[in-house]
This record gives C-alpha cells, sequence and structure tokens, in this order.
C-alpha cells in the first residue's frame, strides 16, 4: 500500500512536451505518474477512467490538442488535422461537459501553432487551482450559513476532491476548506460503485489530510441522512443544465431525495465551466452507460450468473428544485428557489 502524504502530485500536469497524470485506476494501492504524449494515449486515459473527473477530464483534453498539434509538427500535418483529433479528444467520454468546453477554448490557438496552444493549457492547469480554491472557500462558508452550524458533518458521494480537477478539489476542496478552519466534525463518504470512487479515491484523499472519515455502503446513504448522522450532503458534479439540474455520479439523486426529506442542505460545488446554458434540462443530457462487466464482475472475477445482465449508467441527474445551492468560483445560484443557471 502506498504510503499516505498530506500533499499529492498534481492529477494532472504539463512537463514541457508531454501530459503527467495519476493513474486513478491503481489508486489507492500504488500511486503512478503516466507519461502521456499521443493523442490516442490521452483518449484511452480518459475512456478507462485513468483520469477522471470533471474538472481534471477538461484539464486533460485542452492538453491533448496540445499533444496533437505537437504529433502534427513532427509528422508535417496541417491545421486541419489538428482541428480532427481534437474532435476526437471532445468526445472521449459523453456527459462532463467541461471536455468539451476546454476543446472549445483551445481551438482559436490551432492555427496559432503548438507554442500558443501550450501556453493556454498550462492557463487552463493554473486556473483550475485558484479556481477550486476559490469555490471551497465560498462553499466552505455557505455550508455552514445553510446549516447554522460552526462545525458540519458532511456526506459526499464519489470523488470530487483533488483527484477530480488539478489540485484542490470541488466538493472535496469545500471539506478541505472547513477542515483547515476548524469547522469540520467528520465526513461520511458513499463507497460509490460499481468503481469504488469513494471508498477508493475519496478515502485516499480524506486520509491524507487528516480528516476523520468513515465509508458507508451506498445503500445506507439515505438511512444515514435519516438518522441525523451528517448535517449536509455535498457533491460534485459532470453537467449543470440550464435549469439547474445537476448530474452527477449515480447515487447522487437518492441522496438528494433523502436530504430534501431530512430538511438538510444539499449543496453542488462545480466550477463555471461545468454550468451547460446550451442544455435546457437533464432530460437533454446524455447519461453515459458503461460497460456490464462493472457490475458483474469485481477485480476481474465474475460475481454474477453467466447469462446476467446489467444497467450500468455512470451518472444521475438530480432536479433542481432538489437542489439547495450551486457554489462556483463566481456565484451561489439557489435552483430549489427558482434561480437558474442561465
Amino acid at each position: 500500500m502506498v504510503a499516505m502524504t498530506t500533499s499529492l502530485p498534481r492529477t494532472v500536469d504539463w512537463a514541457g512536451d508531454h501530459a503527467v497524470i495519476i493513474d486513478q485506476t491503481l489508486l489507492p494501492g500504488e500511486l503512478t505518474l503516466l507519461r502521456i504524449d499521443t493523442v490516442d494515449a490521452m483518449i484511452d486515459a480518459i475512456k478507462r477512467l485513468a483520469v477522471r473527473g470533471a474538472p481534471a477530464i477538461g484539464v486533460a483534453g485542452a492538453l491533448g490538442v496540445v499533444i496533437a498539434s505537437m504529433q502534427a509538427d513532427v509528422a508535417g500535418h496541417d491545421r486541419a488535422w489538428v482541428h480532427t483529433e481534437a474532435d476526437r479528444v471532445a468526445v472521449a467520454r459523453p456527459t462532463a461537459v467541461n471536455l468539451m468546453w476546454a476543446v472549445k477554448r483551445m481551438r482559436p490557438f490551432v492555427n496559432q501553432g503548438t507554442a500558443a496552444l501550450m501556453a493556454e493549457g498550462v492557463a487552463i492547469i493554473e486556473e483550475d487551482i485558484q479556481t477550486q480554491r476559490t469555490l471551497g472557500h465560498r462553499g466552505a462558508d455557505l455550508v455552514c450559513e445553510l446549516t447554522g452550524l460552526d462545525r458540519v458533518r458532511v456526506h459526499t458521494h464519489c470523488n470530487a476532491g483533488g483527484l477530480a480537477c488539478v489540485l484542490w478539489g470541488t466538493a472535496l476542496g469545500i471539506v478541505r476548506a472547513l477542515h483547515e478552519s476548524g469547522r469540520l466534525v467528520s465526513v461520511l463518504a458513499d463507497e460509490t460503485r460499481p468503481l469504488l470512487q469513494g471508498s477508493r479515491l475519496t478515502a485516499y484523499e480524506l486520509s491524507a489530510m487528516g480528516i476523520d472519515y468513515r465509508i458507508t455502503p451506498d445503500g445506507a446513504g439515505a438511512s444515514a441522512i435519516r438518522l441525523g448522522l451528517v448535517n449536509c450532503v455535498v457533491i460534485g458534479a459532470d453537467r449543470i443544465a440550464a435549469n439547474g439540474d445537476v448530474c452527477n455520479k449515480v447515487g447522487s439523486y437518492p441522496l438528494a431525495l433523502a436530504a430534501a426529506r431530512a430538511g438538510i442542505p444539499f449543496v453542488v460545488a462545480a466550477p463555471e465551466s461545468t454550468l451547460d446554458p446550451l442544455t435546457p434540462d437533464g432530460g437533454a443530457i446524455h447519461v453515459e452507460e458503461r460497460s456490464a462487466d462493472e457490475v458483474l464482475s469485481y477485480a476481474g472475477i465474475r460475481t454474477a450468473p453467466a447469462d446476467a445482465k446489467a444497467w450500468n449508467p455512470a451518472f444521475d441527474v438530480t432536479p433542481a428544485d432538489l437542489v439547495t445551492a450551486i457554489v462556483t468560483e463566481r456565484r451561489i445560484i439557489r435552483p430549489a428557489l427558482g434561480e437558474r443557471v442561465a
């Protein structure tokens, strides 16, 4: 087991002539940095979840365009070829809007050449760190305001920490800010089936930060809320529609229902790049369905009968009227009160 540290390397970074990412499929047992220097390698890393989390995927997508330009320089391809490769990167995963946002942001620099693309890619990396820090501190203040408490117990789902961004985190950015200001009691983290991003990744980060936490089965999350074990739910998001509907890791919607019944805040932490004003509501979001093997097998061993089938949506949609607040680096939106994203 890899030793815990209080400071993890950047999840996605640029090393002058290639990208470097943490291979999250190997955590928590092994902390491995992958060198990514081809577009195919970046797309593969995104698809197989070596890099995951909406903001991190966005940064990876931007660096994928830089790499495409470098490959074009070596092979003698024109700028149209770079745009075509950018198209491939943009659709590597369909639900998280940050990926498409980042590739779109890079496109005006394609015709300016690799140096301009590289500068923009590095700028996106640095902006992500500052964005999440700002969001985290704003969200920490909001959570205490909404709960009316000086110290809170937070429930979270999936992983929306530094591993889902470059360094700081969205939902766990709020948790981190609460912890560093002495306003956090503990965290309850859902294990987040079927790939266990909660027990593998969120727990890894919480342990590294020295935070008191417990892991709970996804099916116990609503009961924990009913029993008063937490004061609020704080999650991240992969896409937020114009009306405030929130798409996040599957299992988020049941927590929102339970929070509404218990009368505790349900807070979504996401950068502005996750807001999608062109998508009117959650019904228009393409929810990725992943391989049945993720449900029917565990650690490569078949756990279901040979003839079993599976429905394995990666995300679900929480209706706006169940979302107490959305916190970004710029603002606080209150969808349950009828406020729209755009």
